[in-house]
């Protein structure tokens, strides 16, 4: 994945409608915000196939997805579908995370340049190390202290592809990790299947 617009195509068309199938059996509605993130992480690739394409207009909501979105969306999720303690508190680092990163997008315009196989995107946050901690904190934290074993899966799945894809793609992290997070998060799908536990 995020290697070309074709392959940010297909991946992203695969793994969006595996997410349509994730949302289907839901019928705890605490369960949706997570249900929902296969779909959305599949749109989110096939805006990253725009944006290779020359799609300056997929910039923006690709952006919108990656950084503010996904640290509020995933420990809130968490919070609505466990009622965990934890996950209460990462939503707020996650919130904390993603006012500073939706303020610097509405004030600059996110770059992407091809770089090798991958994408990077420029954005000029201030304090951007800080930041990146307090959203892996809220993303992969709160679905290791979820207390489901599934939802666990889930957080060491992403947060290995994070270390991976730091250490392979320095300067296209944020783009590879994205797909890593498309692809482990159809880790979903038997987990919106099975019903809500009290």
């Amino acid at each position: 994945m995020c290697w070309s617009a074709q392959a940010d195509a297909v991946a992203g068309g695969a793994v969006a409608a595996l997410g349509v199938a994730c949302l289907v059996p839901v019928r705890d509605v605490r369960r949706l915000p997570l249900a929902c993130l296969p779909l959305l992480l599949g749109v989110h690739q096939l805006l990253e196939a725009a944006v290779w394409s020359g799609g300056a207009w997929a910039r923006t909501p690709w952006a919108v997805i990656a950084l503010p979105l996904l640290p509020l969306l995933v420990p809130a999720g968490v919070l609505a579908a466990t009622g965990r303690r934890s996950a209460a508190v990462l939503t707020a680092v996650g919130a904390a995370v993603a006012l500073p990163l939706a303020a610097d997008l509405a004030a600059d315009p996110l770059s992407a340049s091809p770089h090798g196989h991958t994408l990077t995107y420029g954005i000029g946050v201030p304090y951007a190390p800080l930041l990146l901690a307090g959203y892996l904190l809220a993303t992969v934290g709160s679905l290791l202290l979820s207390g489901d074993r599934t939802l666990r899966l889930l957080g060491v799945l992403t947060g290995a592809g994070a270390l991976v894809c730091a250490a392979l793609w320095h300067y296209a992290f944020v783009s590879t990790w994205c797909a890593v997070a498309a692809a482990a998060g159809l880790v979903l799908l038997p987990w919106a299947r099975r019903p809500a536990g009290p």
